[in-house]
């Protein structure tokens, strides 16, 4: 009894750990991007210019929390900007927000790997892994200071409903993170 109970309170400190250092995404220095092809030989990109989140350093493990401002998307013209914000694609009106949950770094590197999450959009969330690349060694996040992350990851626009125009517009999305994070708090 007393061993399970000991292992049950184990449990309970790992899934609440404080992290080591809490980082924020400094927004004025962030870009992400998401990549589509476009009449199978063209490409297009979209900005997401208002990101912000955070990265918890645990130990060995980061945790990030990335959300972005879909109403704030920007489109190379009017015409795909306003399709991308409708009903179609991102629909908005009502789901203004999208989102990156994850951890689990598996360093395949000094200084990169990858982390394991979940894409949230249009209130659907399907699970992807991120391609990550930070500005320092893995083992030296933890210290202090701020760093960089890049980072990639492909997911099917049509697993989150977004279906329209499936002989112009690609179905596979490349997205990249660009993140500076600064200590927070």
């Amino acid at each position: 009894m007393i061993a399970a109970m000991a292992g049950l309170i184990a449990m309970l400190c790992l899934l609440f750990a404080v992290p080591d250092r809490r980082l924020a995404i400094d927004p004025a220095h962030s870009l992400v991007t998401a990549t589509v092809s476009f009449f199978g030989f063209a490409r297009k990109t979209a900005r997401f210019p208002k990101v912000e989140g955070s990265a918890d350093v645990v130990g060995d493990d980061v945790r990030l929390d990335v959300r972005l401002d879909a109403a704030a998307l920007v489109a190379p013209d009017s015409v795909t900007e306003r399709r991308l914000k409708g009903e179609d694609f991102f629909d908005v009106a009502r789901h203004p927000i999208v989102r990156f949950v994850g951890s689990g770094l598996r360093a395949t590197g000094s200084a990169a790997g990858t982390i394991e999450g979940s894409v949230i959009a249009r209130g659907v969330g399907r699970p992807a892994r991120l391609y990550v690349r930070f500005s320092r060694p893995i083992e030296t996040l933890a210290a202090g200071g701020a760093f960089h992350v890049s980072a990639v990851t492909e997911i099917d626009r049509r697993d989150f409903g977004m279906t329209a125009y499936p002989l112009i517009v690609g179905g596979r999305v490349r997205i990249a993170i660009e993140a500076d994070l600064q200590p927070s708090g």
